[in-house]
């Protein structure tokens, strides 16, 4: 069973590949329903290229799977020689407008149907499989014995499933309510999640003695679930209201849980699921790898390439990613999928740096170096001054410690690497690294070291765009991470981290 992981950017795509992907699919400007996420643009097919010949065997998905006006095909037709610099393995589509167009320019890209288009029979299978599609991305409300029955009609088509990842309310996410909101359309690629926000209730009638609309108690609101009479109000957008009816066959009305398959991967490939795809493109790097991390591995298990305790381990850091309550969504019954839940997901921990090649030879050498000339020169100039204001000086550095040069020392057994800080990160801490081949590893404070690279000095913290390189007694594989504890987190408590 093939392994898809979403890449948002170049970098993303790069962690995906590294932490176990078989494929992975990206959205191209204006033409994917992920416009939000950095998607790819100008001469960034250079790098993919690059990144593809890095790992030959990967493939490469790419989305236009947005319901295309005149207009945007005559973008698409404008594009057409940028599109054709990538090294595109396969079209993600739901707009059959666009067929003849890719089959014509693109004769060696597979055709892959989008879950956009609600594909959820065989018959419809068949169509599309005549229509030149080699895959199907099925509808996310199909159950697995649906797949089965599909799989058996027409084995010989390709089928793929979302097996993780947030779940949309909307119908196949076909939802206007971002539009009717915010005036951004979801089918454009512009959906701001107004699903996940925080709503209150009103009553229609019911008036509190200023003679405003007033929050209703949940007894008050089950009496008149069913009446007609119910409001939604989103908490930043005072005076706008959704009526709310709520009918015998649901009890949803916006923010689904998130899709967790991990547990059930045998049966998703019992019932004739190729490819298991996980949703998040706009997601970080941090949930790209480790997401992806724990499905090499639980895939690996079932397929005996390694023990299921062996895989435990990264299947049970899909608890330190951020995460709402999970289902199973409509594959095993219908009242999963149901089940609504509140809050932005969360996660204890946050993505510290990316850590990047060691440096070694001459350029660790020149970096030594030039830490010795700077602490000498530094030296110099304090011994040369007037012992009054020498004090001052010293006394300036004890209180303002990131003013004090103290050159980087060789230590036998500690390697140096490239570094590239995305929070804070101090020399007090206590830091933790995650690998493609290793669950995690704890480093304490004063085992580690920034040094920075321009001076070849020490440097006691380092934030987002600050350069710096990580001295320290571990050997670290490519593409390792470096994430840290995140003070604000507490167990249990899902905190609204934005939208």
């Amino acid at each position: 069973m093939e392994l898809l992981s979403p890449a948002g950017n170049v970098e993303k795509l790069s962690y995906a590949y590294a932490y176990g992907a078989d494929a992975a699919y990206i959205g191209l400007k204006k033409f994917s329903l992920r416009v939000k996420a950095d998607n790819f643009y100008e001469d960034e097919y250079k790098k993919v290229i690059d990144l593809k010949n890095k790992y030959p065997q990967k493939r490469l998905h790419c989305a236009l799977n947005i319901s295309f006006h005149d207009d945007e095909i005559d973008a698409l037709k404008n594009n057409l020689d940028y599109f054709k610099q990538y090294p595109i393995d396969a079209f993600i589509v739901q707009d059959i407008g666009i067929v003849p167009l890719l089959q014509k320019e693109f004769p060696n890209a597979q055709l892959h149907l989008s879950t956009q288009a609600s594909c959820v029979n065989s018959e419809a299978v068949k169509m599309y499989q005549k229509m030149g599609f080699s895959r199907i991305v099925l509808g996310r409300e199909i159950s697995l014995k649906q797949i089965r029955r599909i799989k058996d009609a027409v084995p010989d088509m390709e089928l793929e499933a979302f097996g993780h990842g947030a779940m949309c309310i909307a119908y196949a996410g076909r939802c206007l309510m971002s539009a009717y909101l915010t005036g951004r359309s979801a089918q454009s690629g512009f959906c701001s999640h107004t699903c996940r926000w925080e709503y209150d209730l009103f009553n229609e009638n019911a008036k509190n003695p200023s003679g405003e609309k007033h929050i209703i108690t949940a007894e008050e609101a089950k009496k008149i679930a069913e009446s007609g009479e119910l409001l939604l109000q989103e908490r930043q957008r005072p005076g706008e209201y959704f009526p709310v009816y709520e009918g015998d066959d649901f009890t949803a009305i916006l923010s689904s849980k998130d899709l967790r398959m991990i547990e059930y991967l045998e049966d998703m490939k019992n019932a004739g699921v190729d490819s298991l795809k996980i949703e998040g493109r706009m997601k970080s790097v941090y949930y790209v790898a480790m997401v992806t991390r724990a499905y090499r591995k639980a895939i690996d298990a079932m397929e005996g390439k390694i023990s299921k305790d062996e895989a435990k381990p990264f299947v049970d850091e899909l608890e330190n990613v951020s995460h709402r309550e999970s289902t199973t969504g409509f594959y095993y019954k219908k009242a999963e999928a149901d089940k609504t839940t509140i809050g932005a997901s969360d996660s204890k921990y946050q993505l510290a740096a990316e850590i990047g090649s060691e440096i070694c030879g001459d350029a660790f050498e020149k970096i030594y170096d030039d830490g010795q000339k700077n602490y000498t020169q530094f030296k110099t100039q304090l011994d040369s001054m007037h012992p009054e204001a020498r004090a001052a000086r010293l006394k300036d550095l004890e209180i303002h410690t990131d003013r004090n040069v103290v050159p980087m020392e060789k230590k036998s057994g500690w390697k140096l690497y490239q570094c590239t800080a995305l929070n804070k990160i101090s020399t007090d801490m206590d830091i933790e690294f995650v690998a493609p081949d290793f669950v995690s590893l704890s480093v304490k404070a004063g085992d580690w070291e920034l040094i920075n690279p321009e001076t070849g000095t020490k440097l006691n913290w380092v934030c987002d765009s600050h350069p710096c390189l990580l001295y320290i007694n571990q050997s670290l594989p490519d593409s390792t991470l470096l994430r840290v504890l995140d003070p604000e987190y507490e167990e249990g408590k899902i905190r609204d981290t934005g939208r």
